[in-house]
């Protein structure tokens, strides 16, 4: 495997990651910003009013995104072993 070969298997990762991560982190920031809003007008400056919301909401997006990110991890796995030379799957 040469560097560049390597570099790009990175790169390909750290993509994948942020494609994968990038719904729940959105809706987790879209809810923490509604409630910090909501908290600002009301001052009620409690923790857990911000946490439980956003976790709920997080949990719905991963309901609702598995399919997705799974196709994702699949099509990004299959993409990896099929890169794979095959004098390397012989050793």
């Amino acid at each position: 495997m040469t560097p560049n070969e390597a570099i790009d298997l990175v790169r390909d990762a750290i993509l994948m990651s942020l494609i994968v991560a990038a719904p729940l982190l959105l809706v987790g920031m879209v809810v923490g910003l509604g409630i910090g809003l909501i908290q600002a007008l009301t001052q009620i400056q409690d923790q857990t009013v911000s946490t439980v919301p956003k976790l709920v909401a997080m949990t719905i997006a991963i309901i609702i995104c598995l399919p997705w990110l799974t196709d994702r991890m699949l099509e990004y796995s299959r993409n990896l072993y099929r890169e794979i030379p095959p004098h390397m799957s012989q050793r």
